[in-house]
């Protein structure tokens, strides 16, 4: 007798599942169900990756995101820089320049004190590097067996400057869409640790700090729409919440989206799709028809996005949110995930 079992995670349950982490269908469902009916207000509704709210004559960007990657280091970075580089990108892509991080460690009993050391040594390499301070930190522990060795939150704040106007509601049909370099780097360089895996060509983490890059793309005077870093869930998720956010369609071409040759074996052997593998040091513009050569230069300029493509344009609403003509020049819906592709990847 065979038994069939579905491979989609039901959403149907009272308890959380993994899949409500993976930045896709199932986290959205617990955000609109959960989360916002208890906490909803004007600043949290917009659901961007930081908060922009105005204090005097100043707009501060706040944002704070929690980091359980698994394994705790990889090719191209560990969990200490990692969450250094996450808050400052979430910042940096609201269109803010970074002031300064708070960092909470929660550890578990036993976790050896050398490893502590080496990770927070990486944090504050990585915030040197940046030039944003961890200006404040929490420490707890838990019993043995309670925890999975370290967690850290960070929380940012940074300026966001006065003429900058970032978010998917200024989207408009023929808008350019920009990727900042190859894609699915992070999440192939973390499954290749976790699962002992070796590929051919070397695959490193794409983890860094992109509020210099975004500056830079600020400064060269092109009308930028909104911008996003594609952490969990990957480019084709975050093309998702974009278009439902700001109500257009996107249509993207399979063929402009880069991904290194490793990366895309790498997905091809173990049935991914780099389109949903998190990226760290990666963000996706939208900016204006008229300004997307000018854009695209700019990012290029930048070492962190030398490998920047133009991979689609906005078009007006109607169909799916995002389209995708593939390789073989048919049409499909880019849909989101309803489970995780790679669980604890960021």
């Amino acid at each position: 007798m065979t038994t069939l079992a579905c491979p989609v995670p039901a959403t149907a349950r009272d308890t959380i599942l993994l899949g409500h982490g993976s930045g896709g269908r199932m986290t959205a469902d617990l955000i609109a169900t959960t989360f916002l009916p208890a906490l909803s207000n004007p600043l949290l509704d917009a659901l961007g990756d930081s908060a922009v709210l105005r204090l005097g004559s100043v707009r501060l960007a706040f944002t704070t995101d929690s980091f359980v990657v698994s394994p705790r280091r990889f090719p191209g970075g560990d969990l200490g820089s990692l969450a250094v580089h996450g808050t400052v990108n979430d910042l940096a892509v609201s269109g803010a320049q970074p002031l300064a991080l708070a960092a909470a460690f929660i550890l578990e009993e036993g976790f050896p004190l050398a490893e502590l050391r080496a990770l927070v040594a990486s944090m504050r390499d990585a915030a040197r590097a940046a030039g944003v301070p961890v200006a404040t930190a929490d420490t707890k522990v838990v019993e043995h067996g309670k925890g999975d060795g370290l967690y850290v939150t960070t929380s940012g704040i940074g300026i966001v400057p006065e003429g900058v106007e970032l978010a998917p509601a200024r989207m408009r049909s023929g808008d350019a869409i920009l990727v900042s370099g190859p894609i699915g780097d992070h999440g192939i360089a973390v499954l290749s640790v976790r699962e002992g895996l070796a590929f051919e060509g070397d695959v490193a983490s794409d983890s860094a700090p992109l509020h210099g890059l975004v500056a830079d793309l600020l400064a060269s005077g092109a009308a930028v729409r909104c911008m996003r870093d594609p952490t969990r869930g990957g480019v084709a998720t975050v093309l998702n919440e974009l278009a439902r956010a700001g109500g257009v369609g996107l249509a993207i071409e399979e063929r402009a989206v880069p991904v290194r040759a490793s990366v895309r074996a790498a997905c091809e052997v173990l049935g991914l799709d780099p389109l949903y593998v998190a990226c760290e040091g990666r963000l996706l513009a939208v900016v204006a028809e008229a300004d997307g050569a000018r854009a695209l230069a700019a990012l290029q300029a930048h070492p962190l996005g030398t490998g920047a493509a133009r991979i689609g344009s906005v078009v007006p609403p109607g169909g799916p949110p995002v389209t995708l003509t593939t390789l073989f020049g048919t049409a499909r819906a880019l849909d989101v995930l309803t489970g995780a592709q790679l669980p604890r990847i960021c």
